[in-house]
C-alpha cells in the first residue's frame, strides 16, 4: 500500500468512527467504546508508519480536482512533509490516549457516545488540516474542529456555565474567522490557486500584490483559533467542559491548528515585516499576560489553560523570528507533556473531589492518594517549567535560541526588533512559567491539613496514559539534533547563552516561589485554630469563582481542613497585581463594554422598533377596516324602512349639497 493510500486512511478512520457512534451509539452501546478506542489507534498506527515511510525526505504532493470552480480550482490534495508526518503523529497518539482515558472517565455518563463519535469527529478534522495541501480543504477542517469544540465544551449543557463557555469559544473563534476566510481569498486571488504549493511558489516569485494585508487577515484567524491576544479569552473558559476534552483542545487539535497554519504558510508572513513584528508584540504579549494570569487562579484547569496561551506564544514567536521548525518542535513537545498535564489533572480532581488548588492545600497526604498521577505530574510540570533534561527544556531553548540569533541581526527577512522582543519576553516568560508550575505542584501536593480522601487506586484506563505520556515528556527532548533534518535543517539544540537565561529564569522561579510558599505556610502553622472549628474543604470549593461541572460529579465526602487562607505563593508574588491577573486583567469586561453591550442595546432598540412601531403600523392597518366593518355591521339590521329612510335621507343631503354649490359657483 502506497504512503499517500494509508495517508488518506489516517484521517478517514477516526471518520468512520464518528460516523458510525453517532448512529449506533444509542442501539448497540456495547460497541461504543471499542468504536471510539480502536479506529482511532488505527489512525495512531497508521500516522506513524506514514511517518516512518517519509523518513523526513522530500514532500510528497498529490492532488486531484476536486470540482470544476470556473476560476480558482479546489483540489483534493495531500502534502506530506516532515512537519506534517510528525504533527498527524502527535494528533493520532493524543487522540487515542484521550479516547481511552474518556472510558473511565465518563463510564457512568448517559450521553458517553456522542461525546466518543464527537471527539473521533475532532480528530478526523485535525488530521484533515495537518495532511490537506489545499486552503479550501483546510478550511473545512478548521471549521468542523470549532463545531465540535462547540458541542464538547458544552457537554454539561445543563449547566451554565458550559453553555455559556461553548457559546463563547464559537462565537470568539468565529469573529477570527471572518478575517481569515477574506484573507485566505486574497491569497487564492493573487496566486492564481488554492494549493500550498502553488501558493508558495507565488510568493517566491513576488506575485503578492497586498503581502502585508493578507498576512494580518490570515493573523487574525489564528489569533482566534490559537488563542492568541487579543481573542483568547475563550480558551480560559473552556475547562467548564470534561477534562479530557480540555486536552485533546490544548494539545494536538484546536489551539495546535493556528500555529501549524503559519509554520505552513510562513513565507507568506514573511513576505511582510511589518506582520512579522505585529506578531512578534502579539506573541510577547500572550506569553507574558497569560503567566500572570496563571499565577493568580484558583482552578487547576485554568491555570493550565492560561499555561496553554504562554506556550501557544512562545510558537508564535518562534514563527515571528522565522523559525518554524522551532515553533513546530515545542508544539510537538507542549502537546505530549500539556495532554499528561490535563489528565493528570483529572485524576486528581477525581480523588481531592475538588478543582480548588486552595481546597487541595489544605489536604494532606494527596501526592500517596495517587502516585500514579503525582509522578507523571511531577514530570510534566518539570517539562513545562523547561527544567532540563525533561522535554519542554529542549524546545523552549529552541525559540531563544531563534530569537537570539534574530536580535543579533543574522535573520534574512525578520526585523532585529522581532527578536529582541520575542527574546526578552520569552525570558520572562520562563521565570513566570516555572513560577506558576512550581505554585501548582506545592498547593496541590503539599497540602497540610486534614487527611486527603481515600478513594482507592483511580481505573487503569485513566492512569496507565499517563505513564505513557511521561516517557516523551522525558526523552522527546533528545530528537532535537535528529529531527531539524525533518524540518529546514535549522539546529534545534541549546546554546550555553539561552541555556543560562532561559534555565536561570526558571530556577530563579521556582526557587522564588518555593520559599514564598514555606513563608506562608509556616505563618499559617503559627495560627492555626484547634480542630474543632474545622470546616470542610467543599465549603471552599464552593467559594472557587472556577466552578467545572466534574466538581458536581464527585459524591466522596470532603475531609475537614482548617479554617483560614491557605498558602498561596502567587499573591505574594503578584501584590497588588493578583486581583486584575485573577480577572484575566478585566479583558472579558472591557469586551462586555465595547462590544457586548453596544450589540444588547442595538438589539433591544430593534426590538422596540419593531414592537412598537412596526407592529403598530401593522396593527392599525388592520384595526381600522375592522372598526368600519363594525359600524358597516350595525346598519345592517335587516329592516327596509330602515334602509328606505337611508336613502331618502341621502337624497335630500344630495340635493341640498348641489343646491349650496350651485349658488357659490352662481355668486362667484
Amino acid at each position: 500500500m502506497s504512503t499517500t493510500t494509508l495517508a488518506v486512511l489516517v484521517p478517514l478512520l477516526p471518520f468512520l468512527s464518528a460516523v458510525a457512534g453517532l448512529l449506533l451509539g444509542r442501539r448497540a452501546p456495547g460497541f461504543v467504546r471499542p468504536l471510539a478506542v480502536l479506529p482511532t489507534l488505527g489512525a495512531a498506527v497508521l500516522a506513524v508508519l506514514v511517518a516512518v515511510r517519509h523518513g523526513g525526505g522530500k514532500a510528497i504532493d498529490t492532488a486531484t480536482e476536486l470540482t470544476p470552480t470556473g476560476s480558482v480550482p479546489i483540489e483534493l490534495s495531500l502534502h506530506l512533509d516532515g512537519f506534517a508526518v510528525l504533527v498527524a503523529v502527535l494528533v493520532g497518539v493524543v487522540a487515542t490516549c484521550v479516547q481511552i482515558y474518556s472510558t473511565a472517565y465518563l463510564r457512568d455518563d448517559p450521553r458517553y457516545p456522542s461525546y466518543a463519535a464527537l471527539v473521533s469527529l475532532f480528530t478526523s478534522a485535525m488530521l484533515l488540516v495537518v495532511y490537506s495541501g489545499d486552503l479550501m480543504v483546510l478550511l473545512v477542517g478548521w471549521e468542523v474542529m470549532g463545531i465540535c469544540s462547540y458541542f464538547l465544551v458544552g457537554h454539561y449543557w445543563e449547566t451554565e456555565a458550559a453553555r455559556s463557555a461553548s457559546l463563547k469559544a464559537f462565537l470568539v473563534t468565529k469573529l477570527g474567522d471572518v478575517p481569515f476566510l477574506i484573507g485566505l481569498f486574497a491569497l487564492a486571488a493573487d496566486a492564481g490557486s488554492f494549493r500550498i504549493t502553488k501558493v508558495l511558489g507565488a510568493v517566491a516569485s513576488g506575485g503578492l500584490s497586498h503581502p502585508t494585508l493578507i498576512a494580518l487577515l490570515l493573523l487574525a484567524g489564528v489569533a482566534g483559533k490559537s488563542a492568541q491576544f487579543p481573542l483568547h479569552t475563550w480558551l480560559p473558559d473552556a475547562m467548564a467542559g470534561p477534562t479530557p476534552v480540555s486536552a485533546l483542545i490544548h494539545a494536538a487539535t484546536m489551539v495546535a491548528a493556528g500555529v501549524y497554519f503559519i509554520a505552513r504558510l510562513l513565507p507568506v508572513f514573511a513576505a511582510s515585516r511589518a506582520a512579522l513584528v505585529v506578531m512578534a508584540v502579539m506573541a510577547a504579549v500572550t506569553m507574558v499576560g497569560s503567566a500572570l494570569a496563571a499565577l493568580a487562579q484558583d482552578d487547576i484547569k485554568r491555570v493550565l489553560a492560561y499555561s496553554t496561551v504562554g506556550q501557544l506564544g512562545y510558537m508564535t514567536g518562534a514563527l515571528a523570528v522565522g523559525d518554524r521548525g522551532a515553533a513546530v518542535f515545542h508544539l510537538l513537545s507542549h502537546g505530549v507533556f500539556k495532554a499528561l498535564l490535563f489528565l493528570g489533572a483529572g485524576v486528581i480532581i477525581h480523588a481531592a473531589g475538588t478543582n480548588s488548588l486552595a481546597a487541595m492545600s489544605r489536604m494532606d497526604g494527596l501526592a500517596k492518594r495517587i502516585p500514579d498521577a503525582f509522578w507523571p505530574m511531577t514530570i510534566a510540570l518539570l517539562a513545562l517549567a523547561a527544567i532540563p533534561p525533561f522535554a519542554g527544556f529542549f524546545s523552549k531553548e529552541a525559540v531563544l535560541v531563534a530569537a537570539e540569533h534574530t536580535a543579533g541581526g543574522h535573520s534574512d527577512f525578520a526585523p532585529s526588533a522581532a527578536g529582541w522582543v520575542v527574546l526578552v519576553s520569552g525570558v520572562l516568560t520562563a521565570l513566570l512559567t516555572a513560577a506558576y508550575a512550581t505554585r501548582l505542584w506545592l498547593m496541590a501536593f503539599r497540602g497540610r491539613g486534614a487527611a486527603a480522601p481515600d478513594h482507592g487506586r483511580e481505573p487503569v484506563a485513566m492512569t496507565g496514559v499517563l505513564w505513557l505520556l511521561a516517557i516523551p515528556s522525558i526523552g522527546f527532548g533528545l530528537a532535537a539534533g535528529p529531527i531539524a533534518d525533518w524540518f529546514d535543517g535549522r539546529p534545534l539544540t541549546p546554546t550555553v547563552t539561552t541555556s543560562l537565561l532561559g534555565t536561570g529564569a526558571a530556577l530563579i522561579g521556582a526557587l522564588l516561589t518555593y520559599g514564598l510558599w514555606q513563608r506562608a505556610t509556616a505563618r499559617a502553622a503559627a495560627g492555626v485554630p484547634s480542630a474543632a472549628s474545622a470546616v470542610p474543604a467543599a465549603a471552599t470549593a464552593a467559594e472557587s469563582a472556577a466552578e467545572t461541572p466534574e466538581v458536581a460529579e464527585v459524591t466522596h465526602d470532603h475531609p475537614a481542613v482548617p479554617a483560614g487562607p491557605a498558602p498561596d505563593p502567587g499573591k505574594a508574588l503578584l501584590g497588588p497585581l493578583h486581583r486584575h491577573a485573577a480577572d484575566g486583567f478585566h479583558l472579558d469586561a472591557v469586551y462586555d463594554r465595547l462590544f457586548v453591550r453596544p450589540v444588547r442595546g442595538a438589539a433591544s432598540l430593534v426590538r422596540f422598533l419593531d414592537r412598537e412601531v412596526v407592529d403598530t403600523y401593522v396593527t392599525g392597518a388592520g384595526t381600522g377596516p375592522r372598526l368600519l366593518g363594525l359600524l358597516v355591521r350595525r346598519a345592517q339590521t335587516g329592516n327596509v324602512q330602515s334602509y328606505l329612510s337611508a336613502l331618502l335621507a341621502g337624497a335630500v343631503v344630495l340635493a341640498i349639497a348641489t343646491a349650496v354649490i350651485a349658488n357659490v359657483n352662481a355668486g362667484s
